[in-house]
């Protein structure tokens, strides 16, 4: 996992923006991972971590983020954003568990620079 402190998560995702992905993975009130916008739902086999990197704000924890890029088996790419620490997005095991579960490939052509 790179740690991306010089750059802010904001100017990060309009990078991914600009190469397309997109699309955020996210965990509902049923527990479930739905990809933003579709009514797909994503159990951790289906996916691939291909980047992470972390984000530690300067002044304050509640800065501190992580970014998962995933592919799908399709090919198709996505992210999840997760606050880490005290502040995180999400309350129970949950959504640790299903990270956890992720099969992890990272690799260099999802690198930021």
């Amino acid at each position: 996992m790179e740690n991306n402190s010089l750059k802010p998560l904001s100017e990060v995702l309009n990078t991914l923006r600009g190469r397309g992905i997109t699309r955020e993975i996210r965990m509902n009130d049923e527990k479930q991972f739905i990809l933003e916008g579709t009514e797909i739902t994503y159990r951790p086999s289906d996916l691939c971590i291909v980047k992470s990197y972390r984000f530690e704000g300067d002044s304050s924890p509640d800065d501190n983020a992580v970014l998962y890029i995933l592919q799908d088996k399709d090919g198709l790419q996505s992210l999840i954003i997760d606050s880490y620490g005290a502040n995180s997005n999400y309350s129970g095991e949950e959504f640790d568990n299903f990270l956890r579960e992720i099969p992890i490939d990272e690799r260099e052509d999802f690198s930021l620079d």
